[in-house]
């Protein structure tokens, strides 16, 4: 894929879905910026990235707290001069059944999963504002199409990615801007093999494709959006999930 020395900041890339984008892109020739909330496993990406040939930096942060936010995107273009290409990952979990589910843990997924991305593209767009030129990628889930059981606080979450995602679309594409979603299914990660195995069986017995989606499956789809190649693709939710849901 072409990219023209691009600088891509992925937030929540030291694990599972966010760790294989930052790689691939890495791979790509991308200068990709690794951040969470921790700063230990932030370095220990970062080093990763550079013993296999790609460049990266690594900063700490919490991508609720709009000040670490607003100082990521200062660190980054002291450090590359620009910020291209924006992969929203970060996301939490707090399952619960509707009754059951309590103030906290609605406001607390909300926050980590929706508002989180309404911080950090608002304080990350304008640098890209500054060069005309941006990818914005964000992560939603087959679950916020679908509706899960046991999960309205985050199916709310990433459903309403949905439309932040084709609202930035309009109102960002005169300035050189492309923004998409991704919307993984049935990926395995940490968190999913959580799920007890009868579970897992059923949902894989409903997956037309016969298989679980991988980490790298995703990484590739948001690569082709942040490449030089999807200029004309914005508003769109690309769903990788092996027709196990079907709008």
């Amino acid at each position: 894929m072409i990219f023209n020395n691009r600088v891509a900041v992925v937030t929540g890339s030291t694990q599972g879905i966010g760790l294989a984008i930052a790689k691939r892109l890495a791979k790509e020739g991308v200068k990709v910026v690794v951040t969470a909330r921790n700063i230990e496993k932030v370095n220990e990406v970062v080093a990763e990235i550079k013993n296999d040939g790609g460049e990266a930096v690594g900063f700490k942060c919490d991508v609720t707290n709009r000040e670490e936010v607003k100082s990521l995107g200062e660190k980054v273009v002291e450090k590359y001069g620009s910020i291209d290409i924006l992969v929203n990952n970060a996301g939490i979990t707090r399952d619960a059944s509707f009754k059951k589910m309590t103030d906290e843990q609605w406001d607390e997924v909300l926050t980590g999963d929706l508002k989180s991305v309404f911080i950090v593209t608002q304080e990350l767009s304008k640098y890209m504002e500054l060069n005309k030129y941006g990818r914005i990628i964000n992560l939603s889930s087959v679950v916020g199409l679908s509706g899960n059981f046991g999960q309205a606080n985050y199916t709310a979450a990433k459903a309403g990615i949905l439309g932040f995602t084709k609202t930035l679309s309009v109102e960002l594409g005169k300035k050189g801007i492309t923004v998409n979603a991704v919307a993984p299914g049935f990926i395995e990660t940490a968190m999913t093999q959580e799920i007890p195995e009868k579970i897992r069986t059923e949902i894989i017995a409903s997956i037309p494709v016969g298989r679980t989606g991988t980490p790298e499956d995703i990484a590739a789809a948001v690569t082709f959006l942040a490449s030089e190649e999807a200029g004309f693709i914005s508003g769109v939710t690309l769903s990788v999930n092996g027709s196990m849901y079907r709008a």
